[in-house]
């Protein structure tokens, strides 16, 4: 990203509080500018109270500069509270953002990107944006207030003496650009292995019980310790670089200021400047360094900021593959049937994972989807909310495309329970109101009861609102997955999914979930994807799927009958 196009758009993020903002760099201004006049109050001092014993003079200067400090500090206040407003407001607004642009995003995007990447760029890459604003910003405005209000002092004070030490500070400037590029450089390297710690910590101890069983705690530290001690040398070089920076102005200052101690001395000397102008042209040559010195700081931090809303705007930039058509229409309620018109899907536009899939499921029909692993049936399932999109053919709900209508309307009518549940650290009441908090206590329980869960959320201390841990992690499996029923009975949607909802469970937890889903399918087309064929017996129809076709069909019994791959699976099963 260029730089020019990498400041409009940070500046187009800032624009919402450009009014807070100029008041912010005003009052930045006025402390700057009034830096410099402190240090000039030098001269009076030297030449009229200290040479010429002007007490009038002596009694009014103390009132001045508690005066020009009290201003200085009352503009300071409101620059730094302003500005760290506006960045904190900034970083608000893109946390917001990213995160609405994160969850609109393809499916398949999560597949590629690792968790703690997304987090990393969510948290630690908003929070250097806010530095950068906040702190950052402040200070060079203010630091280059101060610097070009000292120049202007030195040269009202001497213009020669001015012209002299001019000549060094191209030698503090080169330092500053060269290294500004370091740090940049530097910290893009220091988030991407932030966010490569933060995706180990993730998986680590979300899988805390395979490590265990594995034995593989030793293995996981070194895994971690080699990223720590990377991140280690980055920052150590990061570190070094600001280091010789600030030690290079010092020693520039310190060469500046000997010259002119030299050269003025001189003058003082031989009567061509005043005691008072020497000592104000060194105060304002020290106090001309100091900017710049902590301009020199501040621009790593500056530079961090910029290599961070690099990494954002990149995410953000990122198009969401599934969207609604720009003439979408709200999708009426299923009424008729579900259409799979010659339908073919690719991942990656190159192996075929569906081939000319055509299917028609009744209204409040029962289709069970069973076959190999590999063959298909989770895809076809995901194609019907459009959690990915057809490469081939069209789908139909009552005649009309899904692609056509909006993806909310779409998604509205459909329920589904998966394999793996997904539950949230939250009360188990707002667990199963997930998707629609503002039901009744009396919904919420009567879905808890058609989903045999009652029967345990009664025997919790804290019934419904107990809090159930990362992913549900206090809750059998067999109870996580009677809440992820109670959810879908409670959305009332007319289509169902179900992705093998009882593969993953032991025969008597499978016994209760089974009578949940029982109630769960009543009066609604459903989908089932089945491993275990003695679940889907009592299906209304079932589809055998091989490759990616559809290669048998019929009922239990018809399928038995028929020497097929339904047959296969079921003598294997038996």
């Amino acid at each position: 990203m260029h730089e020019k196009q990498l400041n409009k758009r940070l500046f187009e993020l800032v624009r919402p509080h450009l009014k807070i903002l100029i008041i912010a760099m005003f009052c930045t201004l006025m402390a700057g500018a009034l830096a410099p006049v402190l240090v000039y109050m030098l001269k009076p001092m030297v030449d009229k109270v200290l040479v010429n014993n002007d007490i009038e003079l002596l009694n009014l200067l103390p009132f001045g500069v508690i005066a020009i400090g009290f201003s200085k500090g009352f503009f300071e206040f409101w620059s730094v509270f302003l500005l760290e407003k506006v960045g904190q407001r900034t970083v608000m607004d893109i946390r917001k953002s990213l995160f609405s642009h994160i969850h609109s995003l393809h499916i398949s995007y999560f597949y590629k990107t690792p968790v703690g990447e997304i987090i990393s760029r969510l948290i630690s890459d908003t929070l250097l944006i806010q530095n950068a604003i906040s702190h950052a910003l402040i200070g060079i405005l203010k630091d280059t207030v101060a610097f070009v209000g000292c120049i202007g002092m030195i040269l009202y004070l001497d213009w020669k003496l001015a012209l002299l030490s001019a000549v060094f500070l191209p030698l503090s400037v080169i330092p500053i650009i060269y290294i500004g590029r370091q740090h940049r450089r530097l910290s893009t390297k220091n988030q991407q292995t932030t966010a490569h710690l933060s995706n180990i910590i993730h998986e680590t101890i979300s899988g805390n019980r395979i490590v265990k069983a594995f034995c593989m705690e030793d293995y996981e530290a070194k895994r971690f310790n080699k990223r720590t001690e990377k991140l280690f040398r980055i920052i150590t070089k990061d570190v070094g670089f600001k280091s010789f920076n600030s030690s290079l102005m010092v020693f520039l200052g310190a060469l500046s200021i000997a010259c002119i101690m030299w050269y003025g001395g001189h003058q003082v000397m031989q009567g061509e400047s005043t005691p008072g102008t020497f000592v104000a042209f060194i105060g304002g040559l020290i106090m001309l360094y100091e900017p710049i010195k902590r301009i020199s700081k501040l621009n790593s931090t500056i530079q961090h900021g910029m290599a961070a809303a690099i990494r954002i705007f990149a995410l953000m930039d990122v198009k969401p593959a599934i969207k609604d058509a720009p003439d979408a229409a709200d999708l009426p309620v299923l009424k008729k049937s579900i259409h799979f018109n010659g339908i073919s899907f690719s991942y990656n536009n190159k192996v075929k994972i569906l081939r000319n899939i055509n299917l028609e499921i009744q209204r409040g029909e029962v289709l069970a989807v069973v076959g190999p692993s590999g063959s298909g049936k989770t895809t076809m399932a995901n194609l019907i909310p459009r959690f990915f999109d057809i490469s081939s053919g069209v789908i139909e709900i009552d005649g009309m495309d899904i692609r056509q209508a909006s993806l909310k309307s779409l998604r509205q009518q459909i329920a589904m329970v998966t394999q793996q549940t997904i539950l949230f650290n939250d009360t188990i009441r707002n667990n199963i109101a997930y998707g629609d908090l503002t039901r009744s206590e009396q919904e919420i329980n009567e879905a808890a009861k058609a989903a045999n869960a009652w029967e345990f959320i009664e025997k919790l201390p804290e019934g419904m609102d107990t809090i159930i841990g990362e992913s549900g992690a206090r809750l059998s499996g067999g109870q996580q997955q009677r809440l992820s029923i109670a959810r879908a009975l409670l959305k009332d949607a007319p289509i169902l999914l179900l992705d093998e909802a009882t593969s993953a469970l032991d025969t008597e937890s499978e016994r209760e979930v089974q009578k949940a889903l029982e109630n769960l399918m009543q009066n609604r087309t459903t989908f089932v994807i089945a491993h275990r064929l003695s679940t889907i017996r009592n299906a209304d129809r079932i589809i055998v799927m091989q490759d990616g076709e559809i290669v048998e069909e019929g009922n239990h019994d018809d399928l038995l009958a028929h020497d097929g791959v339904y047959k296969t699976l079921h003598t294997m099963q038996q």
